[in-house]
C-alpha cells in the first residue's frame, strides 16, 4: 500500500469487471462506509503483478488491502481466477 493511502486511512481493492465477487465486496465496503480506492486490473494490467504478490502468486480478484495493511483474498474467501 502506498504511503498516501495509509495517510488517508483508505483500503485498496483490486478488482475485475467480470468478477461478481468484486461487486459484492464493493457493495459491502460502501454499506459499511469504508473508504477505499479501487484498482481495475483490466484497465491497469500492470497491477496484476501486485495482485500476485499479495495473493501468493494467484491472479485472483477481489483482493483487498485494508487500511491497517491486512490482506483479504476474495470476498469471504471466494474469488475469480484469471489464468493466462
Amino acid at each position: 500500500m502506498s504511503l498516501s493511502n495509509k495517510a488517508q486511512n483508505k483500503a485498496i481493492m483490486y478488482s475485475h469487471p467480470t468478477c461478481g465477487y468484486c461487486d459484492l465486496m464493493r457493495e459491502e465496503l460502501l454499506e459499511k462506509s469504508i473508504q477505499f480506492e479501487e484498482i481495475d486490473v483490466s484497465k491497469q494490467p500492470e497491477m496484476w503483478e501486485e495482485v500476485e504478490k499479495l495473493s501468493g502468486g494467484d491472479r485472483i480478484t477481489p483482493v483487498l488491502v485494508n487500511s491497517d495493511g491486512k490482506v483479504e483474498i476474495g470476498f469471504r474467501g471466494i474469488g475469480c481466477n484469471y489464468n493466462t
